[in-house]
């Protein structure tokens, strides 16, 4: 089973919240053009995101894989 990138749980969150890209740009401060390029396809940086995932109410965490996931490192 493969996860779904942070970028596309946040687009699936713009659309279940079901606010405009207008009213979540006047909420967070992100331009609307901005979210309407995120909504297409482009990345965010991380501030952008963190604004976002405040607005539809999201926390964001890093949290440490466990030995067994893909692409540990060590």
């Amino acid at each position: 089973m493969r996860t779904m990138s942070l970028n596309d749980e946040l687009r699936e969150a713009m659309e279940r919240d079901g606010r405009t890209r207008y009213a979540l740009s006047k909420v967070t401060g992100i331009p609307a053009s901005v979210l309407h390029r995120f909504v297409h396809g482009d990345g965010l940086n991380i501030q952008t995101v963190e604004k976002l995932a405040d607005a539809l109410g999201y926390d964001l965490r890093l949290v440490k894989r466990s030995k067994s996931s893909k692409g540990d490192r060590r």
